[in-house]
């Protein structure tokens, strides 16, 4: 690496202007990216990363306030460029990766014509030397028959296929610096390993910098040289990652690492016995795809796809099963089976009843089952306030002890560890943490002896995860409650599970204690897939930049 960074960033601070006056978004931030180098900068959700990197992109909203300070690419001043010179500069000097693919892609444009746009704008190639070098990037990140995914839509890729095609269009500009915006965390861990794989190959061919957001320290431990530690506006740390993962000098930084999964660090106490049966399914199969009527008599059935296959397993009285696997694998088709949201074929008892569909799930089983989604925006009614989303199970299933609805209410929000004023809020004036937290809370409203908890920390920064987790094992603990844990991380499952459903393509492929993989190791190899993609801090420290 030469000794001028690419990136520097000096003094800068920049507020927001809101109405309740201006609110500091960024406090004199020093920060450099050399050629060659992953720099990670990692901080809770609204400490300041997006913040960073859309004023280093030139893109920051119209109430954004820069108070002072200055970001060099190389040795030009991004803050003195007009909006013209920026257009030329991001993507041919500046590439970005976002979070969420789908919403960086153009849904009306096909794949291969947005990756011949960039060439054709920023490199100046033909039509034809675009697509043709999109074919090779396409094939070079791994992508199968390139020819045919570039004339697919975004909405007929996966995942993890857009985010590939994302990364390929960022390396095929060539770009002298590239932001990276937490780009995994809506991927599954086996996806999401190979999109880090994937762009540490990438990484050391161009030389390119990089600047890696996340609030995963995890996967910034395993794929940066440096990190920053950024806090309500303010880096507190920075330094090799080695040194500050290894020994933080600040409290905030180690408040981080503390948060962390760890497979060995066990958060419930074992089940004494072997539990009575609360709920069993058996040969349980959920097809997807049924043909209408008028489908059928037009003779335009198409194949149906199966998204369980014969599911055979047990839940115990106050027992948490965790259940893990990739997206695809049917974990979710599970849980929306259970709860009356997908048909299904086989049995299901639940306290000795036989459940045979939707018709047999009554008041006192919707009652006694209840979920909780991985998304509280998607799940809370943006229109209703607090109160009216925790009342209505009362107004369904009654209040304990007769007691007035807006006590109970109170008296629920504290029980997940939120102010009884947050009654009167709205769902967007809560944070995500909050949200999800007022989520678990109606969960629990009608005192259910089955919580099904879908994928409920995956979206949440590390921190936050945590304190979910504490406040579930909590509610558990007190309520004797059965837990069905549904999550793609095996480590952060084996902290809180007594047994763990590991799930493939649709089937149950092994059921195992999460103690038996620390003595034993799985059985099924696939299990062991999903333990060797799950990034830890412990490995990441003699890998930080992908070298040892």
């Amino acid at each position: 690496m030469s000794d001028a960074p690419i990136l520097a960033v000096a003094d800068y601070t920049l507020d927001y202007r809101t109405r309740l006056g201006a609110v500091r978004a960024l406090d004199a931030i020093e920060l450099t990216v050399g050629r060659g180098e992953v720099v990670g900068l990692v901080g809770e959700s609204g400490s300041g990363k997006t913040s960073l990197a859309w004023a280093i992109m030139r893109a920051l909203p119209a109430n954004a306030i820069e108070l002072r300070g200055t970001i060099r690419l190389g040795a030009v001043d991004l803050r003195a460029q007009s909006g013209t010179d920026m257009t030329h500069i991001r993507g041919r000097r500046i590439g970005m990766v976002f979070q969420d693919p789908a919403a960086s892609l153009n849904p009306t444009l096909t794949l291969g014509a947005q990756f011949v746009e960039a060439l054709t704008t920023h490199h100046g190639l033909s039509q034809a030397e675009a697509w043709s070098e999109g074919e090779r990037m396409f094939a070079r990140v791994g992508l199968a028959d390139p020819p045919a995914l570039m004339r697919r839509y975004p909405h007929e890729a996966s995942g993890g296929e857009k985010q590939r095609v994302i990364i390929a269009t960022a390396f095929a500009c060539r770009p002298e610096l590239i932001l990276f915006d937490e780009p995994t965390t809506a991927l599954d861990v086996i996806t999401a390993r190979q999109i880090l794989d994937l762009f540490l190959e990438l990484q050391r061919e161009t030389g390119v910098a990089s600047l890696y957001i996340s609030h995963d320290l995890a996967v910034v431990s395993q794929i940066a040289s440096r990190v920053a530690v950024i806090q309500r506006g303010r880096i507190v740390e920075q330094g090799g990652v080695s040194a500050v993962f290894a020994r933080p000098a600040h409290a905030y930084t180690r408040q981080l690492l503390a948060a962390v999964p760890r497979a060995d660090r066990r958060l419930v106490a074992e089940m004494s016995g072997h539990g009575k049966q609360l709920a069993a399914v058996r040969d349980l199969t959920v097809r997807y795809g049924r043909p209408s009527l008028i489908a059928d008599l037009l003779g335009r059935t198409k194949p149906m796809v199966t998204g369980n296959r014969a599911i055979s397993i047990e839940i115990r009285w106050g027992e948490i099963l965790g259940i893990v696997g990739e997206s695809g694998s049917g974990k979710s088709t599970l849980a929306r089976a259970l709860t009356g949201l997908a048909r299904f074929e086989g049995s299901l008892l639940f306290d000795g009843k036989r459940i045979g569909g939707a018709t047999d799930m009554t008041g006192g089983y919707r009652r006694d089952v209840q979920i909780v989604f991985q998304h509280p925006d998607s799940s809370l009614n943006p229109r209703q306030r607090i109160r009216d989303i925790l009342g209505r199970p009362f107004r369904l299933y009654g209040v304990p002890d007769g007691r007035p609805i807006a006590e109970a209410i109170a008296d629920l929000l504290r029980l997940v560890r939120l102010p009884a004023e947050f009654a009167d809020r709205f769902p967007h004036q809560l944070s995500g943490g909050e949200k999800q937290r007022v989520a678990i809370a109606r969960a629990f409203a009608s005192r259910p002896r089955l919580v099904i908890c879908d994928e409920v920390t995956s979206s949440l920064d590390v921190s936050v995860q945590a304190a979910v987790i504490e406040l579930l094992v909590d509610l558990q603990r007190k309520s004797g409650a059965a837990y069905i844990f549904i999550s793609h991380d095996i480590n952060l499952v084996r902290q809180i599970a007594h047994r763990i459903a590991v799930m493939y393509r649709g089937e149950l492929v092994e059921t195992i204690a999460p103690e038996q993989l620390s003595t034993h190791g799985p059985t099924h190899p696939y299990t062991a897939a999903l333990m060797a993609a799950v990034p830890t801090i412990r490995a990441a420290t003699t890998h930080a930049g992908g070298t040892s």
